[in-house]
This record gives C-alpha cells, structure tokens and sequence, in this order.
C-alpha cells in the first residue's frame, strides 16, 4: 500500500484535533466530583428551585472544578429514613433529609416542628440555623457537616372528608411525616399515620389514609389535588412544620482545598437557608391554585377557632418537653428562643 503525503496531513490532523479534544476535556474536568441524593423526582419544588440552583451555583463559582451529580428519587439505593446515614458514611457526598424519617435522633430540632409554633418559612429557617449553630452542630449533627437549616411553608391538612374543626377529623386516617406531626393529629382527634411522602398518592387512591399533612407546594408532585377534594389552611401560626436539613460527609468536605471548601460554605449557611424556606413557602401559592382551578374546597381555620386545636394539641408540648428533658434538653428554653429568633428576624424586615 503506498502512503501518500495528504494520507499522512490527514492521519496528522486527525490526530492533532483529538488532542485538542483531549486536552480540552482535561481541562475543564472537575477537580471533585460530589453526588446528591435525595428522595424526590427532580422535577419537584425542592430539587428544580432549592437544590439545583444550590449545585449550580457552586459549580458555577468553582469555574466547573466542582461537579455535582443529582440522584433524585433514592437512585443511590435506601430509603428516605437512611439518607442521613448514607451521607456520614459516604454511601453519598451530600444528602437532602426530614429529621422527622429518624424519629427522635435529632430532638432539638423538633422545636420547630411542635404544633402551632413557626407562620413563615424565612423566619423559621433563620431561627433554626442559628439555634443549629448554638446547640445542634456538635450535639444532634456532630457526626456530619450541615451545609442548610429550613423549613416548609405552612402545614395544612388534605382530606377526602371536609375538616373546619378537630370533631371532623374523628375517623379519618392522617398521614404525618414526623412524631411531632403524628402526635398533633393524635390529640385533635385523627388515627395518625407515618409514612414517607413519596407514597402519599398511591395511600390516598387505595383508601390506605383519608388525608395527608403537607404544605401547598408538595401536593403539585403528587398530585394531590386530583386525589382529594377538601383542604384546611389555618390563619397565624400553622398547625405543624417540619425540618429539613442539607448535609455532607465530614471526610469530603475535610479533604477539599481550601479554596473550593470557601466556595461551599459561601454558598450556603444562614443565607442558603433563608433562601430554602422561603422558596418552598412561594411554590404554595401555584400548588393551591391547582385546587382552586380544579373547584376543590378550600376551608380556612381562623385564629379564633384555632384556639380548639391548640388547646387539644397543649400535650404535644408537654410530652415534648418531659421526653428531651431525659437527654438533659431543656425543652422550653429551646421553645422561648426559637419564638424570640423568629420575632428577631420579623422585626428586621
């Protein structure tokens, strides 16, 4: 076979601009590539407007030289209530996880999840890294790195049955997503039900439960709004909360550069927080509109009649209290400064 010279010019040129690819993919390659797993479809509220924008922004503020990958739906493997695990031992980088799916294990931020205690994400959430920052990173959360403190929007309740008063909810089947929760719709008058979120729709059609405790901006997800037809919304302060948290591997983040570890803490903290609650409280009004538009009844609890359901639900508090004392907590001290931080941060808007 001769070789001719332009079969040489081409053999080289074909050459030259595969290491142009090469050298180009090289160079733009991450330095650390870090996997996010957590327990809904990546088109939900929290994965597109919390935590997406969360990794784009630091993939964006690293020049690339930190990717990270999004396993949304437990794609890692697990359930829910393991997510914490996964993140302390490395089963994945960083985790997004309700304290609630391990109950108990993190008692000091139930605080914020007692019945009637927090009406805005973005004050509850600020009150809530601070008080992280005071008695949780090296009690509750010691063995992990918490890179975010937040709370949903009000809680509020969906049923297949209306509901103005507790009266209403004696018979009916309430799924809860944490003690706290289950134990509220126990005292004004529901058979509580614990189960993840993600098994919320198919519950509702088989008849499994009669209603869910959840904000607004869940239901578009899981299309809740087609599977009941009543919901009830309470003026003031809601009837429950539940916290959330966003957290890694202490190894991973120990072994960053300093400069990509600046770039994480930059991005999240007090502000990241803040921004987390208060985007989950905006979805609510979309979500409830879909209820409108579908001619669901929407049944609003005023703060009048609400003082039933908080003297029904006292014992939550009492009970709550009694059970952290046993861990050397002091469960009202928490309380008086969880309500004065929240006050703080309404006071400065």
């Amino acid at each position: 076979m001769t070789i001719t010279r332009r079969t040489i010019l081409r053999c080289g040129s074909a050459i030259a601009a595969a290491a142009i690819a090469l050298s180009g993919t090289t160079a733009f390659a991450a330095d650390v590539t870090l996997r996010l797993h957590q327990f809904l479809p990546a088109q939900a509220n929290v994965p597109k407007l919390v935590l997406d924008v969360w990794a784009d922004k630091i993939e964006a503020a690293s020049d690339g030289r930190i990717e990270i990958q999004r396993f949304p739906s437990m794609q890692l493997g697990g359930t829910p209530p393991q997510l914490i695990d996964q993140a302390i031992d490395g089963v994945a980088d960083i985790v997004w996880g309700v304290n609630g799916f391990t109950p108990g294990r993190f008692p000091r931020t139930e605080v914020f999840e007692l019945p009637f205690m927090t009406n805005d994400a973005g004050a509850a959430s600020y009150a809530y890294w601070k008080m992280f920052k005071e008695h949780m990173e090296d009690t509750d959360f010691k063995d992990v790195k918490i890179l975010g403190t937040w709370v949903h929007g009000p809680g509020m309740l969906h049923t297949s049955e209306p509901v103005q008063s507790p009266a209403d909810l004696n018979g009916l089947k309430i799924r809860g997503a944490s003690r706290m929760v289950t134990q509220m719709l126990d005292h004004v008058g529901a058979t509580s039900v614990g189960m993840p979120v993600t098994q919320i729709p198919e519950a509702l059609s088989k008849g499994v439960i009669d209603g869910a405790a959840i904000p607004w901006e869940v239901t578009t997800a899981l299309k809740v709004a087609e599977l009941v037809d009543y919901h009830t919304e309470f003026e003031g302060d809601s009837i429950y909360n539940i916290t959330f948290v966003l957290a890694m591997n202490k190894a991973k983040f120990d072994a960053l550069p300093d400069d990509l570890k600046q770039i994480v803490e930059d991005n999240s903290g007090l502000e990241f927080s803040i921004f987390a609650g208060q985007t989950q409280e905006a979805a609510d009004g979309p979500a409830r509109q879909i209820a409108v538009d579908r001619g669901n009844e929407i049944y609003t609890v005023s703060e009048a009649e609400t003082e039933e359901w908080r003297t029904l639900a006292q014992p939550v508090y009492d009970a709550w209290i009694a059970d952290v004392a046993t861990k050397g907590i002091d469960g009202q001290a928490l309380i008086d400064e969880a309500r004065a931080l929240m006050a703080e941060y309404d006071a400065a808007k």
